[in-house]
């Protein structure tokens, strides 16, 4: 079992910066992928980015090189950043945070991100 609570959330102008920020507990250790994923008003949930244990990096199209997400290395506390940059009115969504430990994926409670024009 893995618990995952967000943080960061909020409103910004188009053009603007946020940082969001995930805290997990439970059973950290065994985390294979931590990731972002994005659902908009009346719109499916779609991939944002994720990472692998390994740092390797996968981002949807729509968010490349504008976001930036990166993991910590303290194993004793497991936390992921998306670090976004130049947002636009369509990234606004609530962002939720994941983690996948052996092939099952934990989500977090999601936060809310609205990108002004």
């Amino acid at each position: 079992q893995v618990q995952l609570v967000e943080s960061g959330g909020g409103l910004v102008q188009a053009g603007g910066s946020l940082r969001l920020s995930c805290a997990a507990s439970g059973s950290i250790f065994s985390i294979n992928v931590m990731g972002w994923y994005r659902q908009a008003p009346g719109k499916q949930s779609e991939l944002v980015a994720t990472i692998t244990r390994g740092g390797n990096r996968n981002f949807a199209d729509s968010v490349k090189g504008r976001f930036t997400i990166s993991i910590s290395r303290d194993n004793a506390k497991k936390m992921v950043w998306l670090q976004m940059s130049s947002l636009k009115p369509e990234d606004t969504a609530v962002y939720y945070c994941t983690a996948t430990i052996a092939g099952r994926t934990y989500w977090g409670q999601g936060t809310q991100v609205t990108v002004s024009s």
